[in-house]
């Protein structure tokens, strides 16, 4: 832990990606990074706390209480989400986007429990955004036909269509850069927080941890998925 996955782990924190350990694969050296362990630490939390949801919803009560509550209260509030944006196509991408924004809100929120985001590393954000690309071309040609995704491509004019496939292309870079460059600049503050203040940031850090963590990691949360699920309709076109 005194590897930078616990940003607070001692007064020589800072804010950059650490080796933890290497291993041979097929001749090449593979490092594990703290980037690595911060994302088997969020994925073993969703996990755990799928199993649990999964239990109390087997025995659901028609009047929900207690930890049923809570999970119906986050399935409705995502599924309220997508209908609002996504009108009758919204139960085709339900799973992968609401899966998307809890992971990256679990990310994003990690910071609370001293670890370094994994989403403040473009390695994680950048495939995310290439997911989002591929659903997005994939529904092009599947709602729109060839023709209909060259059409596009020529919009207004046929002399457009290089612009066009640039705007294309920069979907994945700009809404992966946003949430990496947000999250970023957070666990740099914090960390010089830490890093330079010492034994003086005992308690009042916890406010920032509130702003920078918690409502900053929310909106580039619902950022993300807003700007995916528009993106993914815009693709879909009228029916």
């Amino acid at each position: 832990m005194n590897q930078g996955v616990l940003l607070a782990a001692d007064s020589n924190v800072d804010f950059f990606i650490h080796k933890v350990f290497s291993y041979n694969w097929f001749g090449h050296e593979v490092w594990i990074t703290t980037s690595h362990v911060c994302i088997l630490i969020v994925f073993l939390i969703l996990t755990i706390f799928a199993l649990c949801a999964n239990a109390a919803m087997k025995k659901a009560n028609d009047v929900p209480t207690g930890f049923q509550n809570v999970v119906e209260l986050i399935v409705e509030m995502l599924d309220h989400m997508l209908k609002t944006n996504m009108g009758s196509h919204a139960h085709q991408f339900a799973n992968y986007i609401e899966t998307v924004f809890v992971f990256i809100l679990l990310s994003n929120i990690s910071g609370l429990l001293g670890l370094r985001p994994p989403t403040a590393d473009y390695g994680v954000t950048f495939p995310l955004g290439v997911i989002t690309f591929c659903l997005i071309f994939v529904n092009k040609i599947r709602y729109q036909k060839v023709s209909g995704f060259l059409k596009g491509l020529c919009d207004p004019w046929p002399i457009w269509a290089p612009i066009n496939v640039i705007g294309d292309v920069a979907v994945p870079i700009s809404l992966s850069l946003r949430l990496f460059a947000n999250v970023l600049s957070g666990t740099v503050m914090m960390a010089l927080v830490y890093g330079l203040l010492k034994w003086i940031a005992l308690f009042w850090p916890a406010a920032l941890h509130v702003y920078f963590d918690l409502f900053s990691g929310a909106i580039q949360t619902y950022v993300f998925c807003m700007l995916t699920m528009t993106y993914i309709s815009d693709a879909i076109g009228e029916k």
